[in-house]
């Protein structure tokens, strides 16, 4: 079975598309490409992502974006010569506006939250190809965050009977997903380690080339410290974070510098793996894997191999998009692909929505 998996990460760059061929437990990406938004879309975007907006500008940009992931699709079976009949299902994670994994109270109940727009109605008629979508809701219904799914598919593409490893991908978030050796689906731990390119790229937009910026500034120390002392990082998992806790008011309030971002990232991340004993490999994916200043700090900061997820066969830009191409897969045959030890969810459920 021929499924393309579909989404826009944090930092709002563009569509990311993997075309990949399901053959019982086996997997294999045969596409997968890029398409950037158009800068007054990705500044509609942002506008709108855990900000003041109208109803109207997300009900606009719901339906814009369902129109732009069709296009991004089509785009890629024409670039790589695979015709869109030969997809026989689409996974679309959207473009996430708001997220909050933990419950606050909201008119007298405790409420946790995630909205990710771009409408598979829409999706599905532009292509005549049916459509999982919404995937993160299900699980925070049933207590979970929310975040991260990617446990789901690291398991199944890197866990080791002999060796632990830690899956770490670094996109607008950082998140990272434990595999003890020979780990079965319930024994693995996942969570977001805090930021990961999304102030850097707020800083230098659209992103700083191979840390060359970051290398080349000073670390504000005594703010780093200060930064470092929030709770979350110290808190166990599960947990999530967003750009509501790393966007521009972030930036704006703590006056930070792109070299002391480019040490947050690394020393939270670093954190993070560090928790856990017995880690001998960590395989990185996601933009930041692209930034070599910042695998030189996390080798510099975690006692393991830093290793890429292309030594492994899956292209560092391509993960995320597998994994909607995946969970879409798990959903058409009713299977459960949440990891409620990584979400904290009280049971396996079905993720997505199909618009058939």
């Amino acid at each position: 079975m021929r499924v393309a998996g579909l989404l826009s990460g944090t930092s709002a760059d563009g569509v990311d598309v993997a075309i990949v061929d399901f053959d019982g437990a086996a997997l294999q990406t045969v596409a997968h490409g890029v398409v950037p938004y158009a800068s007054d879309v990705r500044e509609a975007i942002l506008g709108a992502s855990n900000a003041v907006t109208h109803t109207a500008e997300l009900a606009r940009l719901n339906v814009l974006l369902g129109e732009i992931f069709a296009d991004a699709l089509a785009e890629a079976c024409r670039k790589h010569r695979i015709p869109m009949a030969s997809i026989s299902l689409i996974g679309s994670h959207g473009q996430t506006v708001y997220h909050q994994g933990d419950a606050a109270m909201f008119h007298g109940r405790a409420i946790a939250a995630t909205l990710q727009i771009g409408e598979a109605a829409v999706l599905r008629e532009r292509t005549g190809i049916p459509v999982v979508s919404d995937f993160r809701t299900a699980d925070v219904a049933a207590g979970g965050q929310g975040a991260p799914l990617v446990p789901f598919l690291d398991y199944r593409l890197f866990r080791s009977e002999t060796e632990g490893r830690a899956a770490l991908n670094i996109g607008g978030i950082a998140n990272v997903t434990i595999l003890p050796p020979g780990a079965r689906l319930d024994d693995v731990v996942a969570f977001d380690t805090g930021p990961g390119n999304m102030v850097m790229d707020a800083l230098v937009p659209p992103f700083d080339r191979d840390g060359a910026q970051a290398r080349a500034g000073q670390v504000n120390e005594e703010l780093l410290e200060r930064l470092l002392s929030d709770p979350f990082y110290h808190r166990a998992p599960p947990k999530s974070a967003g750009r509501e806790q790393y966007g521009e008011e972030f930036v704006r309030e703590t006056g930070i510098e792109i070299a002391t971002a480019c040490e947050l990232t690394a020393r939270t991340i670093a954190m993070g793996v560090r928790r856990f004993d017995g880690i001998g490999e960590v395989i990185v994916s996601g933009g930041g894997a692209h930034n070599g200043y910042l695998l030189e700090r996390l080798r510099v900061l975690i006692p393991a191999r830093i290793v890429t997820s292309d030594e492994y066969g899956v292209d560092i830009d391509a993960k995320e998009a597998v994994l909607f191409a995946l969970l879409a897969y798990e959903r058409w045959h009713g299977r459960p692909a949440n990891v409620p030890s990584a979400t904290g969810a009280r049971r396996p459920v079905l993720l997505g929505k199909i618009s058939a």
